[in-house]
């Protein structure tokens, strides 16, 4: 299963942020195990970097961003994708881009902590939990 993954479940992973966090390692390890092919939307990485970097300084920001790009396939923002989030009917141009990128990567799932965000979604959306409930149903 190809999954995107919302740049909140990235950010509770490495802030640490209770309650979300368990969760978030656990996809992170079924991401680095290969049950799932993980995806990030090529924003996400930017947004990370900077908030990183802020807290803990470029250095230690570009050493994550190197982790997750080593861990997570790249859902590229193109004008293709701009035009189409621009299109789309999101209360959100950042979520709309999110969402086309990840369509064009073709994602069967989105996993974001703000669901309601994507409820224009035509890729199945899930919180980090639901995910990992359905993979550990699935046998992944």
């Amino acid at each position: 299963m190809k999954a995107l993954l919302d740049t909140t479940i990235v950010l509770d992973l490495l802030m640490d942020r209770a309650p979300f966090v368990d969760a978030a390692v656990e996809l992170f390890s079924l991401i680095e195990q290969g049950a799932i092919t993980g995806y990030l939307c090529g924003t996400s990485v930017t947004t990370v970097f900077y908030l990183a970097s802020k807290v803990v300084g470029p250095g230690k920001a570009e050493e994550e961003v190197r982790k997750l790009l080593s861990l997570f396939e790249i859902a590229p923002v193109n004008r293709q994708v701009l035009e189409s989030a621009l299109a789309a009917d999101f209360s959100d141009f950042e979520d709309a881009v999110i969402y086309e990128a990840g369509r064009y990567a073709g994602a069967e799932a989105i996993v974001t902590r703000n669901k309601k965000d994507f409820k224009k979604s035509r890729i199945p959306v899930y919180s980090s939990q639901e995910m990992v409930l359905l993979l550990a149903a699935r046998g992944r």
